[in-house]
């Protein structure tokens, strides 16, 4: 039975309930801190710019999850700090809300841990997830203390990630890494390099033509070298009597 089915059939809701629309906003409070932000834009920004190609997918940090079976904000939300849904449209939402998504929950969440919510994250917050949601894959880190962790879903309960060597956690969903670069966390590809942010491709570029720039310069000073000591040679030539056009 669909969700849809299971709503209609269901007898405890009084007649008076109005369900709320589809386009509910987001109910979330105020990140943590200046870290919390700028590593949830960090995630969206590197996975935005990695599949720039693709359309089957969302992504959003801090915005409201309304999952309540009987289709009501006051009950059953959350708000991952960031999150992923795969097989969706790539278009802008003001909140994620289950039962207008075809009964979708995210594919991957993340959370960024802070004193006062790591407690939450590591468990009401994972049961929720692992029972309700479903998430197959599950990640949570601290900028502060550079705790991390990954999860993924298996026969129902969520097993612990092993890092690889380089202490990356591989992502299903993703097919991706995750792991811990200069403090924050990033995206690595499967061969472990790190997925860049727009601004890192463009400063690879400009250096990249800086360097091709030094090396035409290096070639060009080399040939003005080189044409100088042919010149100096046929000039040397030339006292001693000798065409260096005969030679």
């Amino acid at each position: 039975m669909s969700l849809t089915q299971d709503i209609e059939t269901a007898q405890d809701i009084p007649e008076d309930v109005i369900f709320p629309p589809s386009d509910l906003y987001s109910d979330e409070p105020q990140l943590e801190s200046y870290f919390h932000l700028q590593q949830m834009l960090l995630l969206l920004k590197c996975l935005d710019w990695w599949w720039r190609d693709r359309n089957d997918f969302f992504a959003a940090g801090n915005l409201t999850i309304y999952y309540s079976p009987r289709q009501r904000k006051s009950e059953d939300f959350r708000g991952p700090d960031f999150f992923i849904v795969l097989g969706t449209e790539r278009k802008p939402r003001k909140s994620w809300v289950v039962w207008h998504e075809d009964g979708k929950y995210p594919n991957i969440i993340v959370e960024i841990l802070s004193s006062t919510t790591a407690a939450t994250d590591r468990g009401l917050k994972k049961q929720i997830y692992q029972n309700t949601f479903r998430t197959p894959d599950y990640f949570w880190f601290d900028p502060d203390t550079l705790e991390f962790a990954g999860f993924h879903l298996l026969d129902g309960e969520y097993q612990p990630l092993e890092p690889n060597p380089q202490g990356l956690l591989w992502s299903q969903q993703l097919q991706l890494y995750l792991g811990i670069h200069t403090r924050q966390l990033r995206f690595f590809t499967a061969e472990g390099e790190l997925v860049p942010t727009p601004e890192e491709v463009a400063e690879q570029e400009i250096k990249r033509a800086e360097q091709a720039t030094q090396q035409a310069e290096q070639a060009t000073q080399q040939a003005e070298q080189e044409a100088q000591r042919a010149e100096r040679l046929a000039a040397k030539l030339r006292e001693l009597n000798i065409d260096p056009d005969s030679i």
